[in-house]
């Protein structure tokens, strides 16, 4: 089910806009914006930094990728996204530029993102 289904009604929207458009003037016409993500694993304590890539127009997210690799699907919250890749389910928060994620209870992620050349 695209994503697209899953938003009731323009409101919706126009709310992910104003989250988007938090991000800066890259918001403003249709480009890919890139964030990197420096994310603490627990337990094992080790940093990765991961690239989140966002295709973006005044109308919708049209595509995102994550470290290359783009999930089946995602879901937009009100001010970010919610997706998985492979056993990974991702969870990030694009007003306060937050990554969490977790590998179904056995490991979790937390990191900042910011804004990358891209």
């Amino acid at each position: 089910m695209s994503w697209c289904r899953r938003i009731a009604g323009l409101r919706t929207l126009t709310g992910l806009g104003l989250a988007l458009a938090a991000l800066g003037p890259a918001w403003a016409s249709p480009s890919s914006v890139v964030l990197s993500c420096a994310v603490v694993y627990m337990p094992q304590r080790s940093t990765w930094v991961r690239e989140v890539r966002i295709d973006w127009d005044r109308k919708a997210v049209r595509r995102l990728r994550i470290d290359g690799v783009e999930p089946y699907g995602f879901s937009l919250l009100p001010g970010g996204v919610m997706t998985a890749v492979d056993n990974e389910r991702i969870q990030i928060d694009w007003v306060t530029l937050q990554w969490q994620s977790d590998f179904r209870g056995q490991a979790s992620g937390q990191g900042r993102c910011e804004t990358a050349p891209g």
